[in-house]
């Protein structure tokens, strides 16, 4: 009797040995590779990140130093490059809108219960894999070479990304609903889209809320830089001050103040949805 409680915490401190081994294995690991990409990286970039740094500073130096005498032209340009941030917004919306919408219905045919074709839900959570695995920039490129620039291929581009991101998001929350109200409809011979809406919906939609609201804030930011590639926007404003170069830095200026407050504020409205939604689930 005596021997058993020793043989366990033996085999506790075996375990937890062989575990910090491991995980010093894993960690030495990650380091090579990060070290061994970073000089990469470095070796193949033109200026050199150590011969640079000493210069990282120097953009904003020169902003500043080109908007300080500007400083009463300011209002003037936040003025004239708000409808350019408008339509980010507008992209933003959009994409998130068909994203969500599009997820949704990826996710219900993706959750083991729910699925209207089971055999099929392995193929729809690749779809939603690929979905997730190609940038936004990467379509949006492709999408720009056929379509030509403007906000259009931003808006499909974040789309398709957020069908795979949302898609995964929702259909984690679909494995948490309660089954019971879709096997009633069932039984009544519901549709499987019946089912869906009147069984699952009621059940999931704040956290699908909270889920899109987030994932907003982040298609602000996609549509932003997507600009710079000739996507329209905000971005697209900005590229153009800064290639300029000094001179119309305090355009340049106008417009980060502008996404500054804009993502500063949307940050701030969906973390309150969010928060109320989270507090009114949990009564």
């Amino acid at each position: 009797m005596t021997d058993i409680p020793f043989d366990a915490r033996a085999h506790y401190v075996e375990m937890t040995r062989r575990k910090r081994m491991y995980g010093g294995i894993m960690l030495a690991v990650f380091v090579a590779l990060m070290v061994s990409g970073f000089m990469l990286a470095d070796a193949r970039n033109a200026g050199g990140f150590w011969a640079g740094l000493p210069n990282i500073f120097g953009f904003p130096a020169d902003v500043i130093a080109d908007t300080a005498p500007k400083v009463d032209q300011l209002p003037g340009h936040l003025v004239a490059y708000f409808p350019a941030l408008i339509e980010t917004l507008n992209i933003a919306a959009a994409s998130t809108i068909i994203g969500a919408a599009l997820g949704f219905i990826l996710s219900l045919l993706s959750t083991r219960g729910m699925a209207r074709w089971p055999r099929l839900i392995p193929v729809f959570r690749r779809i939603m894999d690929v979905m997730r695995a190609v940038p936004e920039i990467v379509i949006a490129l492709i999408l720009i070479f056929v379509l030509g620039g403007g906000p259009v291929p931003a808006m499909i581009a974040i789309a398709f990304h957020t069908s795979g991101a949302l898609g995964k998001l929702f259909s984690e929350v679909n494995e948490n609903a309660d089954l019971k109200p879709i096997e009633g409809l069932a039984s009544v011979g519901a549709t499987w889209g019946q089912r869906m809406w009147l069984g699952v919906v009621p059940q999931v939609a704040p956290n699908y809320f909270s889920y899109a609201l987030l994932r907003f804030e982040i298609n602000i930011r996609a549509s932003a830089i997507l600009g710079f590639v000739g996507a329209g926007g905000i971005g697209y404003e900005l590229k153009n001050a800064m290639s300029w170069g000094q001179g119309r830095f305090d355009e340049a200026a106008a417009i980060f103040i502008l996404l500054f407050l804009t993502i500063v504020v949307f940050d701030q409205i969906s973390s309150h949805v969010r928060n109320r939604l989270a507090h009114e689930g949990a009564h």
